[in-house]
């Protein structure tokens, strides 16, 4: 263990009064450029283009939607709400609507969107809430995803994998089936063929003259609008996330790196409690939010609510079996990747339907998963109503049977830390918080070549 991490859990020691029978262990090392791809520094044309085509509703089916609209700066690289409202509807965060007319949305999006804060390190391996895109070198494009050997090759990392995907769901992204071209295409299971989705969007892009100066700037292989791709695109959006929303200046980097005061003592003392469970019968936060970012990156079944029309699994299609849904395996029913917690002050609602509103409500629930599905708040929800989306919201919530099944896939033990525990870990929390993450309205451009309007 290195001197400086035996100073600083010394110190947490200390500051705690825990004896000396107690085993602490280790803080992770501080983040630095080599953990990024590209040591953190894509091209600054790259950078450019991303965050162009982040903005641009140029890549969705019928030009209403953004890939930020549910990844914005304004709403912590999310969208503020438990469940997505895409395609058809207007607003931005809280403010959305569901449409209106033959615009209106057909459904929410059954899973919150994730925020993506430092998603462009090496250690993220998977992506989404279930890790269906992964990398695995044994596909042609370094990655395994829904599209299995139709994936788009070319793709720089898997943040760039990821990037793929949103804009071939119709309730996403892409519309539905009878409205454009593209949906189309999606519905009829054409993403990299001629005439499927990823062709026709990049066929939208090679034919704005401004785009194909961008991406022959920003790529060695491009020199004509012929030459562009949508791997091109999503390579580029990886470049933007990972510069604009990379966040390791958090009191909790800099204490990492030597400063011992740049975390108040109330939050030191949440950070050892956080990696040790001073009852050592039991669990600490840590050991599934370990390392620098707080994650294992592995997938567990907490009994966290479920919530809205599910994923199509179990109780009418109601539930969402999660990582089963991936690996076919019933012991990985209800598991969900464990996120990572960097700038978790800014990234509400919480879980992977945004079953919680608030930060306090999702640790205690944590602390007894069983007590916390079972007493579910429903006011926590955070979703745009409309009579025929709101009558599935809680039909899994209000049958007990189904609670109590959720709840005996649980593999997180009672935790136990009492009253004071839990609101010194709450400031460690906060202490995750990079600053430079706080007003980020500077992400934004000021208008995006395709001509189309910025507003949501």
């Amino acid at each position: 263990m290195k001197i400086e991490h035996l100073f600083k859990l010394t110190i947490c020691v200390g500051l705690l009064g825990v004896g000396s029978s107690t085993q602490a262990k280790s803080l992770p090392s501080p983040i630095t450029d080599a953990d990024f791809h590209d040591n953190g520094k894509p091209s600054v044309a790259k950078v450019e283009l991303g965050k162009n085509l982040m903005f641009d509703k140029i890549l969705s089916g019928n030009k209403n939607i953004s890939c930020a609209t549910c990844h914005h700066s304004l709403t912590g690289t999310g969208d503020g709400l438990s469940l997505p409202i895409g395609e058809g509807a207007k607003g931005l965060g809280i403010t959305r609507d569901t449409g209106s007319g033959i615009n209106a949305v057909h459904e929410r999006v059954p899973r919150n969107a994730p925020h993506v804060f430092n998603k462009g390190m090496k250690q993220f391996v998977q992506m989404f809430h279930d890790g269906r895109v992964s990398l695995d070198n044994t596909y042609p494009s370094g990655c395994k995803t829904p599209a299995g050997q139709n994936l788009l090759t070319g793709l720089e990392n898997i943040l760039a994998c990821q990037a793929m995907f949103p804009v071939t769901s119709g309730t996403e992204m892409a519309g539905q089936a009878g409205e454009n071209s593209v949906a189309d295409a999606a519905a009829n299971g054409n993403l990299s063929g001629p005439g499927g989705v990823w062709d026709q969007l990049a066929g939208r892009l090679r034919a704005i003259p401004e785009y194909v100066e961008m991406f022959k700037a920003a790529f060695d292989d491009v020199s004509s609008a012929e030459d562009i791709t949508f791997a091109h695109a999503a390579n580029a959006i990886s470049a933007f996330e990972r510069v604009a929303w990379r966040a390791d200046n958090s009191p909790f980097d800099r204490y990492l790196r030597g400063e011992h005061h740049a975390m108040s003592k109330n939050a030191q003392k949440g950070m050892f409690l956080f990696y040790n469970n001073p009852d050592s019968t039991r669990v600490s936060c840590g050991d599934c939010h370990s390392g620098v970012l707080q994650t294992d990156h592995k997938f567990h079944a907490i009994a966290m609510p479920q919530i809205g029309a599910g994923r199509g699994d179990g109780y009418d299609g109601y539930e969402d079996y999660g990582r089963e849904q991936v690996t076919g395996v019933i012991k990985d029913r209800y598991k969900f990747r464990t996120p990572s917690l960097r700038n978790i002050a800014l990234t509400a609602p919480y879980g992977h339907s945004g079953a919680y509103n608030t930060l306090r409500a999702v640790v205690e629930h944590h602390m007894n998963t069983v007590k916390g599905i079972s007493n579910y708040d429903q006011s926590q929800a955070v979703l745009p109503s409309r009579g025929d989306l709101d009558q599935h919201d809680f039909v899994l919530m209000n049958d007990a049977s189904r609670v109590a099944e959720i709840a005996a896939y649980s593999e997180l033990q009672p935790m136990n830390y009492n009253h004071y525990e839990i609101e010194k870990i709450i400031d460690f929390l906060y202490a995750l918080t990079d600053r430079g993450s706080v007003d980020m309205r500077d992400d934004l451009p000021k208008r995006v070549p395709s001509g189309l309007t910025l507003a949501e």
